[in-house]
């Protein structure tokens, strides 16, 4: 069974029947003669420079139509903003044949058609940049309404559609309608290119892992779980790239690094997508105290890039990305939110503290996700600013080198900024045999039903018996910082197709 047609829909085929009839295509030949865009006509043009502008050739989708019958003001938009067109019958259509301007003008265009125009630019007598239209081409009739959204001279926005079932199903005419999105994408790929000239200025060399893994290793999460028919095997989708990383180390480049997707089959929140972006580099002969400094190094870089400036305006925060950021230690940011000193608890005594403190904990986890447990409900909400958590029981840290000088520590750091997570940090653990001894802890915790405790891999660990230098490795949670510097308050707003549970499908 068909779907039910709106009337606007049905409207919108019989123009499209009328316009096809008339015998003109209205989805014609990609190649269009684009030499222009709206936001160079505005921000360049004057009267004096008047005929660079004189043979003009742009396209956009229609925003607004007003019919003053000979003429027609319509305003496009295309990629970069938008722009007023103004179409005169006896210009457009200057012999006595006005069957074009009946047909397409008159009767056949609707908001969001796309449109190409060729004509010069002038200036109305309100003063608004404008192009007076030699040529109107219907490029694409668009065949579903969209949503109004209405907005006066000075831009103001009313009527704006923020449902978010919408907004995340239909990204497509969210982008058209609401154009403080594409600036939130167009700014994370500056984000994103940011940081990767910064690191090729370093040294660095970008490099590709592999999405589908045997073992799902470099990471304590739920992976996905696929099959690989041709070796009729079980394969998993990564839910990191670190162990892969590190073989590259042990291969002989010194500095690596990558832009990870990867994948998690946990729950959805404001902050948890189950599939996100990470970088992950590491850095031969260095350590996570070099790596506090470069972090914040990149921040103050990628902050400036973005807003122009070091301070940023977070709802009614302001967080401040000059250096030096502060540095605590985990146990004592614990003490610092609760009065509770709790490194030298075991796992009786930290089951304690959770009751005390009403945190519901699962009897499967061991001390290291109990400790990351009281953490995460006491404390880590309250850095706002740039903050290092760092050394870190080694419970906590099946990755990470064993604290040169801290008992039962590790050498680890994870940077919180307003209240979340941006980064993880280690000075590696380069020795096999304590990796091996990691590794088997974490297998008993997976005994235990702990399905987040990591996989035994094998083969990292004969990678590691060949011997990987002294080494520093970090992940930066892509899309979160994206969410940080674009003030977006979901991470859904920070990608492009967020998952959702699948819409009945029209058929």
């Amino acid at each position: 069974m068909s779907r039910q047609l709106s009337e606007q829909e049905i409207i919108r085929r019989e123009k499209l029947q009328k316009i096809t009839n008339a015998g003109i295509d209205a989805f014609p030949a990609p190649l269009y003669p684009v030499n222009t865009y709206s936001a160079d006509i505005k921000n360049n043009f004057t009267e004096e420079n008047k005929d660079t502008f004189s043979k003009v050739c742009v396209a956009g989708r229609i925003m607004s139509i007003n019919d003053k019958g000979k003429v027609f003001f319509i305003k496009i938009q295309d990629s970069k903003g938008i722009i007023q067109l103004y179409v005169k019958r006896d210009e457009i259509c200057p012999e006595e044949d006005k069957s074009f301007w009946d047909n397409i003008i008159k009767h056949g265009l609707d908001l969001g058609d796309i449109i190409g125009c060729t004509g010069y630019v002038f200036i109305t007598k309100t003063g608004e940049t404008s192009i007076h239209a030699q040529t109107i081409t219907l490029l694409t009739k668009s065949l579903k309404p969209l949503p109004v959204v209405k907005r006066d001279e000075e831009g103001n926005v009313f009527d704006e559609v923020t449902d978010p079932e919408f907004r995340y199903r239909q990204r497509y005419a969210d982008l058209i309608i609401n154009p403080s999105v594409k600036e939130t994408f167009t700014k994370r790929t500056k984000l994103v290119n940011t940081i990767r000239e910064y690191l090729n200025n370093l040294g660095a060399l970008e490099v590709d892992t592999p999405v589908l893994q045997a073992i799902p290793g470099g990471a304590a999460a739920r992976p996905f779980i696929t099959h690989h028919n041709a070796l009729d095997v079980p394969f998993y989708l990564r839910i990191a790239n670190e162990l892969y990383l590190k073989r590259l180390i042990v291969g002989g480049f010194d500095w690596v690094y990558e832009f990870s997707r990867n994948f998690r089959n946990e729950g959805m929140d404001r902050t948890h997508n189950p599939e996100f972006t990470i970088l992950e580099w590491y850095t031969a002969y260095k350590d996570y105290f070099w790596m506090m400094e470069i972090t914040e190094q990149l921040l103050e870089k990628i902050a400036v890039a973005l807003n122009g400036t070091t301070t940023l305006q977070v709802g009614d925060k302001t967080i401040s990305f000059k250096a030096p950021f502060r540095r605590i230690s985990i146990f004592d940011a614990i003490k610092e939110n609760t009065g509770i000193d709790i490194s030298e608890k075991d796992e009786i005594g930290l089951r304690e503290v959770c009751k005390q403190l009403n945190i519901d904990v699962p009897p499967t986890i061991g001390k290291g996700k109990l400790i990351d447990e009281i953490f995460g409900a006491t404390s880590e909400h309250t850095y706002i600013q740039p903050t290092f958590i760092i050394d870190y029981p080694v419970e906590m840290s099946p990755l990470t080198k064993k604290h040169r000088s801290k008992k039962g520590l590790v050498e680890r750091f994870e940077l919180m900024i307003n209240g979340k997570e941006i980064a993880n940090a280690y000075s590696e653990l380069n020795d096999p045999i304590d990796q091996r001894e990691r590794f088997e802890e974490q297998a008993k915790l997976m005994e235990r039903g702990d399905d987040e405790a990591m996989f035994i891999d094998y083969d990292f660990l004969r990678a590691l018996e060949y011997g990987m230098p002294p080494t520093s490795g970090i992940g930066i949670g892509i899309d979160r910082l994206v969410m940080l510097m674009t003030n977006q308050q979901s991470i859904q707003d920070v990608l492009f197709f967020p998952q959702m549970r699948p819409e009945k499908q029209e058929e």
